[in-house]
């Protein structure tokens, strides 16, 4: 038992370190100048809906409030009682001057419903800069134009964003669960962006309409589970990057109880250890404070153990204020400041999703079971795919040298 209180204590230090070097590549993010002013061309926006979540209405008024010169706002929902339609109306109303469409379509075009959406929502978009934004995204009056900004970068296929966890209520759960997004999330993604990942995160995923087409369409993401990563990795595979804008969002975070987060979680964490078996599993260092308490519970409370607890609690405390402070994430948005004493509660959550994730390949979203399993090796079909095309290009390339 000591011997493995010795190794949790051991991997406990080796999260500390990790947890530094994440608030390194968040100053880094902080303090890099924004993409240069480029053309702003029309954009829209497409926000595939399911049901009046919280705060709902809050997050399409952000939209509402771009300071951008030409965009389109196209909201789509599959069934025709969707209370979801209500809101749109209001917002309508609400925003009469701006050009603000409603898609109703049953039409079903695969595994992913999310996708399948819009697929349906996709010929109403007047404008060939798409901006693809989850329904629970909160945006600054920037938004739209940090994204295009960042678009015309050369070389750039696909901008993705940064985002920080909003709770729509005082639970418990909901606390937890944008504790996790903000401080655990955040700065990961920041550190595996130096190390060379170009991951594409989902909440809000921008593209020109002739890169759409290159890679096959939305209909190349329907029967994917992880359609952000299938995105991400098709736009890589044209020889494009995928970039971060220079500035974030907020993602509501709704859940009310334990369970409800626990399954909202494990949709997240089995998708990315079916895709990265091996990073996921590295990841487990990202939750110091858990194994650092099971450095205790090894030890049966050993003095050193308590003590090293305590300065994991106190280190990880400082990384917390120190990304709030470098982002300024409570001065310039809805985000409020992470309670201390929750910060070992979110490591132990994280290490019993973490666990979990094994136990099966079976997500849930929205009430709809899907299976990860089929993910793999879908993605392994479109690795080997961009692998063939890269030895295409390199014969032809040879040939015409010769």
């Amino acid at each position: 038992m000591h011997f493995l209180a010795f190794i949790a204590a051991a991997i406990a230090v080796a999260g500390v370190a990790q947890a530094g070097a994440g608030w390194l590549a968040t100053r880094r993010f902080a303090a890099a100048p924004p993409s240069p002013a480029g053309p702003h061309p029309p954009v829209t926006i497409l926000k595939p809906l399911c049901g009046d979540e919280p705060m709902l209405e809050a997050a399409l008024a952000t939209i509402c409030t771009q300071d951008y010169p030409c965009w389109q706002l196209v909201c789509g929902v599959r069934d025709p009682a969707d209370p979801a339609i209500a809101v749109v109306r209001r917002l309508q109303a609400r925003f009469p001057d701006r050009d603000i469409a409603l898609v109703i379509d049953p039409a079903q075009h695969g595994e992913n419903r999310k996708i399948g959406n819009l697929i349906n929502m996709l010929p109403t978009a007047r404008h060939d800069a798409l901006v693809i934004a989850d329904s629970d995204v909160h945006v600054a009056p920037d938004y739209l134009a940090r994204i295009a900004d960042t678009l015309a970068l050369p070389g750039t296929g696909l901008v993705t964003m940064l985002y920080t966890g909003l709770p729509t209520n005082p639970s418990l759960a909901a606390q937890l669960g944008a504790t996790g997004i903000t401080y655990v999330f955040l700065p990961g993604v920041l550190l595996s962006r130096l190390l060379g990942r170009q991951d594409c995160l989902g909440p809000t995923m921008a593209l020109r309409r002739d890169t759409l087409a290159a890679i096959g369409g939305l209909g190349a993401l329907v029967h994917h589970v992880a359609d952000d990563n299938v995105l991400g990795r098709l736009v890589r595979a044209r020889g494009l990057q995928v970039r971060l804008a220079s500035t974030m969002c907020a993602v509501t975070v709704q859940e009310t109880g334990l369970g409800a987060l626990l399954r909202h979680e494990l949709r997240w964490v089995r998708t990315i250890q079916t895709l990265v078996p091996a990073e996921f599993a590295a990841s487990a260092i990202q939750l110091p404070l858990a194994w650092a308490a099971l450095a205790v519970a090894f030890s049966v409370g050993a003095p050193w153990a308590l003590g090293g607890f305590v300065l994991v609690w106190a280190a990880q405390a400082a990384m917390v204020r120190g990304l709030d402070a470098q982002l300024r994430l409570v001065q310039s948005g809805p985000v409020m400041p992470a309670p201390i004493w929750l910060l070992p509660l979110r490591d132990l959550l994280g290490l019993v999703v973490f666990a979990a994730s094994y136990a099966s390949d079976r997500v849930e979203w929205r009430g709809h079971i899907l299976h990860t399993r089929l993910d793999k090796v879908k993605n392994e079909a479109i690795s080997d795919g961009a692998a063939q095309r890269r030895a295409a290009t390199n014969a032809t390339i040879g040939e015409s040298s010769r």
